[in-house]
Formats: C-alpha cells, sequence, structure tokens
C-alpha cells in the first residue's frame, strides 16, 4: 500500500509539481493550501508524513507542526522561502523534522521525504536506560531525565542525543548526525546539526559557555560526556 503525503501550500504550481514526483515515486498524495484545510484532511485520515509551507493562510505551518506533533505524532517537513534563521530555529524547535528551503529541487524533497520515512518508520530503540552523571536516557521509552526532572524533546533532539550518548566521549561530526537526524547526510545541510544541539543544550538546561554534558569539538562536531 503506498504511503500516504499530505502537501500543503498556497501556491498551487508547487503543489502540482511535488504532487508529480511523489506519485512517480510511488506516494499516495493529498493537498491543501492553507492551514484549516489541512487540519480537516488530517483529522480525516492521518497520513504517514506532511509536508507543510510555513507561510500559510489562516493557521501557519509552525502552529500545523505543533498541532499534528501534539495529537497524532506525525512526521513534518517544513518548507519556507524565507532565508532568515527564524522560522528554521521555530520549526526544529517545534518537533519538525526535517527543513527545506525554497527554491528547492522536488527530487530532494522526494529524497528527503523517504529519508524521514525510513527513520520514523524503522526505529528500533534498545532497552537498557544510559546513564552519564545526573542524566538518563531511556531508548525504550524515548525519555531523558537530568537531575531527575523530565526533559522533553522532539523526535529529532531525541535520537542525536540518543546516538551521542550510547558512545559516552565519541565524537561526531556534523554528517554523521544529520544522517542519524535524517536518515541520510544532505550536504548543505550539517549545520541544521547546530539548532538542535542549541535546542538539546537549552532544554536540559546547560550554560553554553560551559555545558556539562552536550560538547563541542571545534572543527568536527559534537560528543557527549559528564564534566562536573
Amino acid at each position: 500500500m503506498p504511503r500516504d503525503v499530505l502537501v500543503v501550500d498556497d501556491n498551487e504550481k508547487i503543489v502540482e509539481v511535488l504532487t508529480a514526483y511523489l506519485e512517480q515515486a510511488g506516494f499516495s498524495v493529498r493537498s491543501a493550501v492553507d492551514g484549516a484545510t489541512a487540519i480537516a484532511e488530517v483529522d480525516r485520515a492521518v497520513p504517514d508524513i506532511a509536508l507543510l509551507d510555513v507561510m500559510l493562510p489562516g493557521v501557519d505551518g509552525i502552529e500545523l507542526t505543533r498541532r499534528f506533533q501534539r495529537e497524532h505524532g506525525l512526521p513534518v517537513i517544513l518548507v519556507t522561502a524565507r532565508s532568515d534563521e527564524v522560522d528554521r530555529l521555530i520549526g526544529l524547535e517545534v518537533g519538525a523534522d526535517d527543513y527545506i528551503s525554497k527554491p528547492f529541487s522536488p527530487r530532494e524533497v522526494v529524497a528527503r521525504v523517504k529519508a524521514v520515512l525510513r527513520r520514523t518508520g524503522d526505529q528500533r530503540p534498545g532497552d537498557e536506560t544510559v546513564r552519564i552523571g545526573e542524566l538518563s536516557i531511556d531508548p525504550e521509552r524515548r525519555a531523558v531525565a537530568v537531575q531527575g526532572r523530565d526533559v522533553e524533546l522532539t523526535r529529532t533532539e531525541f535520537d542525536i542525543l540518543a546516538a551521542m550518548a550510547a558512545h559516552p566521549g565519541r565524537v561526531y561530526s556534523r554528517l554523521r548526525l544529520l544522517e542519524v537526524a535524517t536518515g541520510d547526510a544532505f550536504e548543505g545541510y550539517e549545520r541544521t546539526i547546530d539548532a538542535h544541539v542549541k535546542n538539546i543544550r537549552k532544554k536540559l538546561g546547560e550554560d553554553p559557555r560551559a555545558p556539562r554534558y552536550v560538547h563541542t569539538v571545534f572543527g568536527v562536531g559534537y560528543k557527549v560526556e559528564d564534566r562536573t
């Protein structure tokens, strides 16, 4: 049975092009041109993944991401025409699984959809809780706590933190963490990892100037270890 993709964009030409490429790749595609219609489509039948334009009439893509993540755990790829970092950072923080800037290659969009579906549909967590200092990570429950306080991470943030915590002290390049986060290593998107790490540190209550657990290895990437 083909995977169901919901494409939401108020530009009908973009919807038409993405629909053609996705259907050619074997997906079933539904579409909406505004937030209200997108909500109605998801309420009618939850798709396997949603492609959401950030700037939509009515309910925007950021609010849709919050809603779809909260109510359905729906994988989301956000799309934007804006070049600044604000949308990207907010989108990643509210739980978007990936982020694409316009103009984009439709073939790349198809590849990113496949990568997110592969990652979110093929999660095989271990059964042992990882403890590093006062940080605990339960892969089976996908739960994180620090000093006994529960920490709410997005799906992508959890995957990145859990991957590094599984091997304390090992340095992970941005490209390797991007592969963990998206299922593929897309050249040119490595800096997306910096936004995720920033969010992880903030949620853990880390001092960005002297973090205890998530450390930058300048010129290389990141690692997790306890520095008390």
